[in-house]
C-alpha cells in the first residue's frame, strides 16, 4: 500500500508549537493534501504538548523547542535520527494598527515602556511567556508587570490589541504577524538574547513512521522555507 493511501486512511498525527499554525493551515496542509497524505494536527504551546505526554496522549511526530524535544529523547520516546533543527523564533512587541511605536531597541528602553505601558499581554505557557517571565524579573520589576499584565495561557496574544484589552502584546515575532489589525513594532533587543530554536522529530512507537517523515519532509521545502522567512521565521536548515 502507498503512503498516500495510508495517509488518506489514517492520518499522520503531528503535535506541534502554535509558532507553525498559520503556515501550516495555509502552506503546508495544502501542499501534503495534493500529495494524498492527510494529518490531524494537536496544537499547544510547547509546556502543553510535555503535559498532555506525560499524561499519556501521544502521536507520529513532534514539533516544539530544544529542550523538550531534549527532554523527549533522553525518556527514549523519540527516534534520534529523526531528529532535525527546524527554525529559530525571535521573541518580539506588537501594537494595534496606527498606535505609536514604542522604543524597544535597547533592554534599558524596554524596560522602562513595560513600566509606562498601562496594559500588556503575554502567554505563559509558551516559550515567549517563559522568556518574558524571566527578563522581568531580571530587570527586576516582575511584580510590577504581573500586576498589570492579562496573562492568557494559549493562543494569540495580539488579539487582545483587536479586542482593545491592552496596549502592548508580548508573543513570537511570527505569532504576533499572524494577527491582522496590529504593527510588529520588532524583536526585542538581540542582547537579550530572546530567540528560541524549534526542532522536529518522530515518536519512536509509532506506527505510522514513513507517513510521520512524509509530513515533516513537507516542513522542511523550499516553499515552507520562504513562509518560515515571511513570518519572521529565521530557517535551521
Amino acid at each position: 500500500m502507498s503512503s498516500a493511501v495510508e495517509g488518506k486512511t489514517a492520518p499522520v498525527s503531528v503535535m506541534s508549537a502554535l509558532i507553525l499554525r498559520a503556515i501550516v493551515d495555509q502552506t503546508i496542509m495544502p501542499e501534503f493534501e495534493r500529495t494524498g497524505g492527510t494529518a490531524r494536527m494537536i496544537w499547544d504551546p510547547t509546556v502543553g504538548l510535555i503535559r498532555r505526554i506525560a499524561e499519556g496522549e501521544m502521536a507520529d511526530a513532534i514539533v516544539a523547542i530544544d529542550w523538550a524535544i531534549d527532554e523527549l529523547e533522553s525518556k527514549d520516546l523519540l527516534d534520534p535520527a529523526s531528529r532535525r533543527p527546524l527554525a529559530q523564533a525571535s521573541v518580539g512587541v506588537a501594537v494595534l494598527a496606527g498606535a505609536p511605536r514604542p522604543d524597544i531597541s535597547t533592554p534599558e528602553a524596554l524596560r522602562r515602556i513595560l513600566l509606562d505601558t498601562p496594559t500588556l499581554v503575554y502567554s505563559r505557557t509558551g516559550a515567549s511567556g517563559i522568556f518574558f517571565e524571566k527578563m522581568i524579573d531580571d530587570f527586576g520589576i516582575g511584580d510590577e508587570i504581573r500586576a498589570k499584565a492579562l496573562v492568557v495561557n494559549a493562543g494569540l496574544t495580539a488579539e487582545r490589541l483587536v479586542s482593545g484589552e491592552v496596549a502592548i502584546a508580548i508573543q513570537q515575532v511570527s505569532e504576533l504577524l499572524a494577527v491582522p489589525g496590529t504593527d510588529l513594532v520588532g524583536a526585542l533587543p538581540s542582547e537579550l538574547g530572546a530567540t528560541t530554536d524549534f526542532s522536529v522529530a518522530v515518536f519512536k512507537n509509532t506506527a505510522a513512521a514513513d507517513a510521520a517523515e512524509r509530513f515533516l519532509g513537507e516542513l522542511f521545502t523550499p516553499l515552507a522555507r520562504r513562509a518560515y522567512q515571511a513570518a519572521g521565521l529565521e530557517p535551521r536548515f
